[in-house]
């Protein structure tokens, strides 16, 4: 950006925002030059910290007169870059919209705004007798405003639903700086289900300013089963299986033996670190429901060559075996200088296949891999071992990332389950859509947002970037993009 339109993009907010408010030096915009996937970095233009909906507003209607891009962030925790500044532009910070505006216990509803972390809804939703249930394993930070950009999941999710199936509502801004409401209060809206076509969109068609969420009774029993197997299929195999009996368990992960040794170094939650893989499966419902669906996933089981079960007697033990769960991808950062966390979706059927198919390209391109997922709906995350100070690792790496998201595709899979695209797999969006679905995205996107100010270059590639992709390589420390290309 030439330094006149920078000084005047200052000197236009200055008017409205306090001075503090507008960050602008190397050291304090350091924070904000990655999110949760820090292979790559950039320093935005400026970062901006409104408080309001008005200040919001203005910011925009002040980038939009200026042709700045604007990318919203909130808690900084993506995994695939979706937050990644633009060097030329603004970061939107919605830290400050942090307020539980109201909960109703009546219609189980909380209306909240963007800032305010996925936990802090269940815990101020308690008294109530409710919470709210997608629960990513970043709950304790991530925000819910992040959680809709990228329509996140969680251990929850098989049960009761992503992100999009847990909102009624949202209020968010245009680039312009029109405020529209998106949704109901109401079960169901006329018209096209915009609602869903927001969540997900990874902050590239509006700035979410306000989040109606629907709220659930909290449970009146819930048992956690561990079981531990020698063989990696097998526990694939009985995950289908459990499903198969007719049986939707509130929760369904598994680990392998990298990932089930690290969190039990880490949290000490009791796991068998000799078990190739164990599996944890949450039952949630009436104590008479609960008790008989116990039985039948035993059996099942077994069945399958489980070489142990173990039933959380208390509530402390069931909590204990999700905080291993949970801290699974910190733990696994003990293992290794760095780690590259993918995040594909495959058919509940080709588990054994595709965990096959990764150890093979493990040892092909001389990576180890600790695998943590929600097995339960088939959602993949390897978390790649590596070290960025060795020349090569990080591309070496990425590539093998890109290499399970396109197995994933093959099996009937997609290349995101959770994290968004962001940039991180951007190249594999080549691969999971043609060219007249990405010809449709682009329209969408235009429609929102014509002039491409909003989040640029992020989760849908351009055209001639799909036809180039078989000659373009990543370096270390940049961006995948040699500029953040622009709809």
């Amino acid at each position: 950006m030439p330094i006149s339109q920078s000084s005047q993009l200052y000197k236009q907010l200055v008017q409205q925002l306090p001075a503090e408010r507008l960050l602008v030096s190397s050291e304090s915009l350091a924070p904000y030059e990655c999110d949760g996937l820090s292979a790559y970095r950039q320093l935005p233009l400026m970062v901006v910290l409104p408080v309001d909906i008005e200040e919001v507003q203005y910011i925009l209607k002040v980038c939009f007169s200026l042709d700045v891009p604007v990318v919203a962030r909130g808690a900084g925790t993506s995994l695939s870059g979706g937050a990644l500044p633009v060097e030329t532009g603004v970061v939107l910070s919605l830290a400050k919209f942090n307020e539980i505006l109201s909960i109703d216990g009546h219609n189980r509803t909380a209306r909240v705004q963007p800032g305010v972390r996925n936990l802090a809804i269940s815990e101020a939703a308690k008294p109530y007798g409710l919470y709210y249930a997608p629960d990513p394993s970043s709950q304790i930070a991530c925000s819910i405003g992040g959680n809709v950009a990228e329509n996140a999941g969680g251990v929850h999710c098989l049960k009761y639903g992503l992100t999009v199936h847990n909102i009624l509502e949202l209020k968010l801004l245009t680039i312009e700086g029109d405020l529209l409401t998106i949704g109901s209060q109401a079960l169901d809206s006329p018209g096209y289900d915009l609602l869903a076509l927001m969540t997900g969109s990874e902050g590239m068609l509006g700035i979410i300013t306000e989040i109606t969420v629907k709220l659930l009774p909290i449970p009146d029993t819930a048992r956690v089963l561990l079981a531990a197997f020698d063989d990696i299929e097998k526990a694939g195999n009985a995950v289908a299986n459990i499903i198969a009996a007719g049986i939707i368990p509130a929760g369904l992960e598994m680990m392998d033996n990298p990932s089930i040794c690290a969190a039990e170094d880490f949290i000490h939650a009791g796991y068998p670190t000799d078990a190739t893989a164990i599996l944890l499966c949450e039952l949630d419902g009436t104590e008479s429901d609960v008790s008989s669906q116990l039985i039948t996933v035993k059996q099942v089981l077994e069945h399958n060559g489980a070489t142990e079960i173990r039933i959380a007697e208390d509530e402390a033990q069931r909590l204990i075996f999700w905080a291993g769960r949970k801290s699974a991808f910190p733990a696994v950062g003990r293992l290794a200088p760095d780690y590259y966390c993918m995040d594909g979706t495959i058919p509940r059927k080709h588990l054994g296949t595709v965990l096959k198919r990764i150890n093979e390209l493990s040892l092909e391109h001389g990576l180890k891999v600790a695998n943590v997922f929600h097995a339960g709906d088939g959602n993949l995350h390897p978390l790649i071992l590596y070290d960025a100070n060795n020349p090569g690792e990080l591309e070496n790496a990425e590539h093998f990332g890109g290499k399970i998201l396109e197995h994933c595709v093959e099996v009937g899979g997609s290349i995101t389950g959770e994290h968004g695209v962001g940039v991180e797999k951007i190249d594999q969006m080549c691969v999971q859509f043609q060219t007249q679905e990405l010809e449709q995205f682009h329209a969408i996107k235009h429609a929102f947002d014509p002039a491409g100010l909003l989040n640029p270059g992020k989760a849908v590639p351009e055209l001639h970037r799909c036809a180039e992709l078989g000659a373009m390589h990543v370096h270390h420390g940049q961006l995948p993009h040699p500029e953040l290309e622009r709809f």
